[in-house]
């Protein structure tokens, strides 16, 4: 039992400093990277722009997936996971040695996207390796569980990416936090990653790879078997993933965005309601991994598309309501939905493709759902701001709700899966 703790840990902490690296990257992109390295006409221009270096990783991500995710099915698990996080930390790391765009003119921005598209590269293999390294260690019927604990790195990077902002606006007048305070939260990514890279080197390979390695199952090419064996779950799962990602940004990132530039409200005010709002996320991905293994991850990640739909009607209304106690119970709404969405999703996707080329696959999934998710829909819902149609972001949460929906309707487990949903081994 020991063993499997020091798994969850360690696949944990590297799920942490996958999404603290991306908060940061985020709330800066909303408050910070518009102004020194984007230089427009409008604060909104800024912002835009801002948010479309923020997709540059989403593209990068599917790139990374194909390419961690080869390794990880025919050398491990555990070693990619190393290398993977060795990328995504080091990228993160050196954005906060950037020049501005004062200091180095367009080489600055040309750089900000080149270590955020390696930011990118690197998580295109953490999270799927992640949810594996758990999922595939996990006791049988304990998958969605051991899988959920591992999601809570998200909350846990998304507290300690908000703490540290909220802190440095404390501690700082707004001209020393714009001067050099904002690289802080970069250079204490590494204190993250060396931390994450330690524990990762501890651990073994999971047994149903080395069962896979003994069979002589590993694939030579694992993407040319996944796109001309498994194309359909693989559609399916990136639907799936659509409505976890176009949450998780539009209620952390954009929300502090519009709340900050378009409706006025106190920076270090709307940090504390996230935080608060980030306990949601922690109570929904904990009930979904319990509920996952008793009715199955894909119900409950299809009630949880339902819910992201149902709160794309309100979303608007509660954000512009006025009132910062509607607004932080919209967000809590917001990210509890979010747990549902995210906590059986590594589970889900496991259970769709066979073992010996399943890190590709689930990794494919996840970061071509997220480009939609995660890279469009913030992008969009900016844009519209700027059009000044200001009243839409609602709309997408509610489409990205009917994705998923589909992908977990029209998905079903591979019959060659280790999964309690396949059946069989």
């Amino acid at each position: 039992m020991r063993d499997k703790r020091r798994v969850l840990f360690a696949a944990s902490m590297g799920t942490a400093v996958e999404f603290y690296d991306f908060f940061i990257y985020g709330t800066a992109a909303a408050i910070v990277f518009g102004p020194l390295f984007f230089p427009a006409e409008s604060k909104a221009a800024q912002t835009l722009l801002a948010f479309a270096s923020f997709g540059i990783a989403f593209l990068a991500r599917p790139v990374g997936a194909v390419f961690f995710g080869h390794f990880g099915d025919r050398i491990g698990r555990k070693s990619t996971l190393v290398a993977s996080l060795l990328t995504m930390g080091i990228s993160t790391f050196l954005i906060a040695l950037l020049p501005t765009y004062a200091v180095a003119g367009w080489i600055a921005p040309a750089l900000l996207c080149l270590m955020r598209f390696g930011q990118g590269f690197g998580l295109g293999g953490e999270w799927g390796g992640a949810a594996l390294l758990t999922a595939e260690h996990a006791p049988k019927g304990w998958e969605s569980r051991f899988v959920s604990i591992m999601q809570l790195g998200s909350p846990i990077g998304f507290f300690a990416a908000n703490g540290v902002f909220l802190l440095l606006g404390v501690l700082l007048s707004e001209e020393e936090f714009m001067d050099w305070g904002w690289r802080i939260p970069f250079l204490a990514s590494a204190l993250l990653v060396a931390i994450g890279l330690y524990v990762r080197l501890k651990i073994e390979e999971t047994p149903q790879f080395r069962a896979a390695l003994e069979r002589d199952e590993v694939v030579r090419v694992p993407f040319v078997e996944i796109v001309s064996r498994h194309g359909g779950h693989l559609l399916a799962g990136a639907a799936g993933v659509v409505a976890t990602f176009a949450v998780f940004y539009i209620a952390t990132a954009f929300a502090l965005a519009l709340a900050v530039d378009e409706l006025g409200y106190d920076r270090q005010a709307i940090l504390v309601v996230q935080m608060v709002a980030n306990c949601f996320y922690v109570v929904g991905i904990l009930a979904a991994g319990r509920l996952g293994d008793g009715i199955g991850p894909a119900r409950v990640l299809m009630g949880g598309a339902v819910a992201t739909a149902l709160v794309g009607l309100i979303f608007e209304a509660g954000m512009r309501s006025g009132s910062l106690f509607i607004l932080g119970a919209t967000l809590s709404t917001a990210m509890l939905v979010l747990g549902f969405n995210n906590g059986p999703l590594g589970s889900w996707l496991a259970s769709l493709f066979p073992v010996r080329s399943r890190y590709t696959g689930v990794s494919l999934a996840f970061n071509a759902g997220g480009i939609l998710g995660g890279a469009v829909v913030p992008f969009v819902a900016q844009l519209f701001v700027v059009q000044g149609l200001t009243r839409t972001t609602g709309a997408l949460l509610f489409l990205a709700g009917l994705a998923t929906v589909a992908g977990t309707a029209f998905a079903r487990p591979t019959r060659t899966t280790d999964f309690k949903e396949g059946h069989t081994a």
